[in-house]
């Protein structure tokens, strides 16, 4: 019956603990690297592409995977808005700008969602629909 009594040992409490930690920092991506990288492509949302130059300008030399996904994010947005340009250019013209309109907006909130989320759990996202303007 003292078995059964027993209460668990602090190493097996820390044991569990140390698996959750293990598999946090598995990327090896700081949980601040993966802030300022997810806030990039995140911001790109709201902002377009200032939110993501501002970010990847003041941070890009702390850690590699901002930098990346500083840059990732950036010529995303900037590929965006050339699709707005020439959506907006096009509407008078042609009815095919407006359609070129939405489908970029919806092309933005998917992959910005996808690359949030990829970005937070550590790991670097390439958009596959991006003109790689800084390299």
């Amino acid at each position: 019956m003292a078995e059964i009594n027993e209460t668990p040992k602090p190493a097996e409490e820390s044991g569990g603990g140390g698996e959750v930690e293990q598999e946090q920092t598995s990327t090896g991506v700081s949980k601040d690297a993966r802030m300022w990288g997810m806030l990039c492509h995140l911001l790109g949302l709201f902002t377009s592409f200032v939110g993501p130059l501002i970010i990847w300008l003041l941070k890009k030399e702390e850690d590699p995977f901002i930098d990346n996904q500083g840059k990732e994010a950036l010529n995303f947005q900037i590929t965006l808005v050339i699709a707005w340009i020439a959506s907006a250019l096009l509407t008078p013209v042609f009815c095919i700008g407006v359609l070129l309109g939405i489908a970029a907006s919806i092309v933005d909130l998917v992959f910005a969602i996808v690359a949030t989320v990829k970005a937070n759990g550590g790991e670097a996202y390439r958009y596959p629909i991006s003109i790689r303007f800084i390299k």
